[in-house]
């Protein structure tokens, strides 16, 4: 999953009009930019709004407050809250210059903020779906958007992330390949066109994993970067590049 990362600047998205209608992180429910199929970008709510939702938080009818700043792959046709965005293909890009997510070193119940950059400097751009929400009282059209995740056991890197799983009964830890490890979906760029405007056959067959070499990685505080196992060895954290936007 992912609940914090970096947007672009106003500039680098040759966007400066735009300034101040973000900040410096994204976080759920704050503004955020978006791409659409026309190539327009758009800011909205990182949080989709359901669809006969009362306020601008996502909440369930009983008012049960909703996290849906990221959506399962695997219910992506079947939750109400994404299924409609989905099936009509009302998919969008999420540029990103990080995102974050928690590592926790074995036998540490202390998490450490690592940042995820791509290795060649560019922009992220993840896969997300966007839909719009009118307000009940005002009649204001409220954008929001959320970032697709996807089923990550085994990669070298990202399978490290978030808290090792923990069996209710036993109380051991569950064997890796049966935790429930999540990550965004990058889109590269010769692939924008076909997630944005394809079949929903085509945009399903663009969520995949992405390798090992396309990170660039480290500790937010770099005074608490400590090596990782295996092959996610360190890299050095990359700083922005020329504009993709």
């Amino acid at each position: 999953m992912c609940n914090l990362y970096v947007p672009p600047s106003y500039e680098r998205l040759g966007k400066p009009n735009m300034k101040g209608l973000w900040g410096s992180y994204v976080a759920p429910l704050k503004p955020g930019p978006y791409m659409l199929g026309n190539g327009d970008i758009t800011v909205g709510q990182w949080g989709m709004i359901p669809p006969g939702c009362r306020t601008r938080v996502p909440a369930a009818p009983n008012g049960m407050r909703l996290s849906t700043n990221n959506a399962r792959r695997e219910g992506l046709a079947v939750a109400k809250t994404f299924k409609g965005p989905w099936l009509v293909g009302q998919r969008c890009l999420i540029p990103a210059e990080s995102f974050q997510e928690p590592y926790y070193p074995p036998e540490s119940a202390k998490s450490i903020a690592w940042q995820f950059r791509r290795a060649d400097g560019e922009l992220w751009a993840l896969a997300g779906l966007y839909a719009e929400w009118i307000e009940p009282e005002t009649g204001d059209i409220v954008p929001s958007y959320t970032i697709i995740t996807q089923p990550c056991n085994g990669h070298p890197l990202l399978a490290l992330m978030h808290k090792p799983e923990v069996d209710k009964k036993t109380k051991e830890v569950v064997p890796a390949d049966q935790q429930d490890k999540r990550a965004v979906v990058p889109i590269e760029r010769d692939r924008w066109d076909e997630w944005l405007n394809g079949s929903i056959e085509q945009a399903e067959a663009l969520i995949q994993v992405p390798p090992l070499e396309i990170f660039r990685h480290g500790a937010v505080d770099l005074a608490k970067n400590i090596p990782l196992p295996g092959a996610a060895r360190n890299t050095q954290v990359a700083t922005s590049g020329e504009g993709l936007f």
